[in-house]
């Protein structure tokens, strides 16, 4: 087992992981920005190096930086976290050249499934469903026409290095191909220094159903259940739950077995997720496996009654998966709290946060960083909050969800508390009727 683990992120995730390794008996290290001094992370760390100035580029994707810090604490292992370098091959790599291992996928499964195009030719050669779409990447606009007619409408045309939304236009009919092909390449040009691009058959009425799964350095894995992450704002999660209230046993089992199946294929280690979209009829296709723990990772931990974190330091520590496969025996429910305001386009609103009360009391969890008195700052990522609720029915976690959200007090800053407490009493998401485009189609907070 390791000695000592740097992690490599902030905020409530790295909380989250220096929480497990101290229960593990693991000494930890912080990494922090100038800007992050005093953010809960720093201060719970056995120790702490600041790694350069606020600018991620220059700090938490600093990879010198990093590897230095590891160094000059003698880490012997590196927990990236989620997001920054947590699917960066380059990163992966270096950690191995240094000695220092990588909590995480490989270079050579971050690169196989970072690359959205040739993870869905292996998902097809591993008999993973995938969506009917261009074989690989699309060489012009008179491919992407006639893969179109042969697919037909609606399509999507996604960027093969995309993420967030970016580079990813649906077309409804062939007039509207031309415009939609020159401004997704466009956009994935800039955004990723990437424009290649391919399509796909647009699902009508689709849920976004994760399967969570874990494999070992033996080539075996095991899944543990689903997480439902429909509810997206521009392809942004808000919200997330377990089970999924539109999941049947038969439909799991398929999931699940096709899940193992991708990540047997690529002989996948760590704790990752596979992602699917599921139609109205109860057919799914594989979307894109991220090789990294997710936001939304203490759902699954809570109706499973298991420590992700810690599974996933066991894995990369070399010690096999028991090979089980999991089915919820609770219902959890996950809200992103995010310092934006929703009643401004949910503008991003960093400061001090002059009062903080954090709701409490059975089946409620809260993974947070913030505190009263501390300030935000405005060059990361908004989230600053993950309310959980867990409870033996979905109804009972939807009681404490609205009971906890009334209760969570952040004044001084703008956050999503209200949209949650509105999405909370809308009686299509209460009864399980939602997709993906559900916030396209109400007005929760009455604006629009």
């Amino acid at each position: 087992m390791f000695k000592k683990v740097l992690v490599a992120n902030r905020g409530e995730i790295a909380l989250r992981v220096i929480r497990t390794c101290k229960e593990m008996d693991i000494k930890t290290v912080a990494v922090y920005s100038q800007a992050d001094k005093d953010s809960l992370h720093v201060r719970f760390a056995d120790e702490a190096v600041c790694i350069g100035p606020a600018s991620s580029a220059e700090s938490y994707l600093s990879i010198p930086s990093i590897i230095a810090a590891a160094e000059i604490t003698n880490a012997d292992a590196i927990h990236p976290g989620y997001g920054f370098l947590s699917e960066n091959a380059k990163f992966s790599k270096i950690c191995a050249e240094h000695g220092i291992k990588f909590i995480g996928a490989s270079p050579e499964q971050i690169n196989g499934m970072g690359d959205k195009a040739s993870a869905k030719d292996t998902m097809k050669k591993a008999g993973v469903p995938t969506i009917p779409g261009s074989d690989g990447l699309l060489d012009s606009l008179e491919d992407a026409i006639q893969t179109a007619r042969k697919i037909k409408y609606p399509v999507m045309i996604k960027a093969t290095a995309g993420g967030g939304g970016r580079g990813m236009r649906m077309v409804k009919a062939e007039d509207e191909l031309e415009k939609a092909w020159n401004s997704a390449r466009q956009e994935a040009g800039a955004a990723f220094g990437n424009d290649g691009m391919y399509m796909e058959k647009f699902i009508e009425e689709p849920r976004h159903i994760e399967i969570q799964i874990v494999g070992d350095n033996r080539g075996k894995a095991c899944h543990l259940s689903e997480r439902d992450c429909s509810i997206q704002r521009r392809h942004q999660k808000l919200v997330e739950e377990t089970p999924s209230p539109f999941m049947t046993s038969s439909l799991r089992k398929k999931m699940g077995k096709a899940a193992i199946k991708a990540a047997e294929a690529v002989k996948y280690e760590g704790a990752g997720t596979v992602e699917f979209l599921v139609d109205k009829h109860g057919d799914f296709y594989f979307m894109e496996m991220n090789t990294r723990i997710q936001v939304e990772h203490p759902i699954t931990e809570e109706v499973i009654m298991h420590d992700l974190i810690w599974e996933q330091i066991k894995v990369a520590s070399g010690i096999p998966i028991s090979g089980k496969n999991y089915e919820p025996e609770l219902c959890a429910i996950e809200c992103r709290i995010n310092a934006e305001d929703p009643y401004n386009d949910f503008r991003p609103s960093p400061g001090k946060i002059t009062n903080f009360h954090a709701p409490g009391g059975h089946g409620v969890r809260i993974d947070t960083h913030v505190y009263a008195g501390y300030t935000i700052p405005p060059y990361y990522d908004s989230m600053i909050a993950k309310l959980i609720t867990v409870a033996q029915t979905r109804e009972e976690a939807l009681a404490k969800m609205r009971r906890a959200l009334d209760e969570f007090v952040i004044e001084g800053i703008k956050t999503t508390i209200p949209f949650h407490q509105a999405l909370f009493r809308n009686e299509d998401f209460l009864a399980g009727n939602y997709t993906t485009k559900f916030l396209e189609d109400n007005d929760l907070l009455g604006i629009k």
